[in-house]
């Protein structure tokens, strides 16, 4: 029957949830089911997505979207029920969390408090990452519009990435930058974090030498004698270009 189906295949996939969390979260150790099924925010919030997203695919209205709502006012995840979500997602603490309707999570992914899987602007289809199996998205990251998130990917807390990020990589700043892959520092510029291009800080020099060649002809003017040093050329760096490189983890 249909709906024993369904509801045997929300159960599996709630099961295979208990164990992701009872893996990844230390304070589950020793806890029963029974009681991460009532406490546990991230669990409370897949176990009505699961149901959610079945009664959706099965084109039951109204019903899907009031769940959602009832589990983003209990838990303060926000899950759309078209979004689709594969086995073993962990949910840690999970309030703030936001995932939209054409995101696609895979396997085993880990997602802290604040995580955003979000679309930009308002057009319409596949607007919405894709996270592949075994992803881990730090807290406050914001992922945003159709882009793909590699398997085996690292997003750091707060980084917020809008451009396809490939396989094991770790990915950390604003925009989002990669500094791994497959556990070796990046080559290029996208991981020299003194020596990326600043267009402010640059603007900022070129004033400040133009400043300083302004005074050096007033000073002319006035009878002055020249700043020591040769000073007035380009004054001083506006920022550190020396020590070990922050990329380098």
């Amino acid at each position: 029957m249909p709906g024993v189906d369904l509801l045997g295949r929300v159960a599996r996939e709630v099961r295979a949830d208990l164990n992701a969390a009872r893996q990844r979260d230390p304070a589950a150790r020793g806890v029963r089911a029974i009681e991460m099924l009532a406490t546990w925010p991230g669990i409370q919030a897949l176990l009505v997505h699961r149901l959610a997203h079945a009664l959706h695919g099965a084109g039951v209205p109204v019903l899907p979207r009031t769940l959602a709502f009832a589990a983003r006012t209990l838990t303060g995840i926000e899950i759309h029920p078209a979004a689709s979500i594969g086995e073993g997602l962990f949910i840690d603490h999970g309030s703030g969390v936001v995932i939209g309707e054409t995101a696609s999570i895979g396997n085993g992914v880990t997602l802290y408090q604040g995580v955003t899987l979000g679309g930009t602007g308002f057009s319409t289809g596949k607007r919405h990452p894709t996270v592949e199996d075994n992803v881990t998205i730090g807290s406050g990251a914001k992922l945003l519009g159709p882009i793909t998130i590699g398997h085996g990917a690292k997003i750091g807390a707060n980084s917020v990435v809008v451009i396809d990020v490939p396989p094991n990589a770790t990915v950390v700043g604003v925009p989002g930058h990669p500094v791994r892959v497959d556990g070796r520092r990046v080559e290029g510029p996208d991981a020299d974090w003194i020596h990326l291009p600043d267009p402010v800080a640059d603007a900022m020099r070129v004033l400040s030498a133009r400043v300083a060649e302004l005074e050096r002809m007033v000073g002319e003017r006035e009878g002055e004698p020249p700043s020591p040093n040769g000073a007035e050329t380009n004054g001083h760096p506006l920022r550190p270009v020396q020590g070990r490189n922050p990329a380098g983890g």
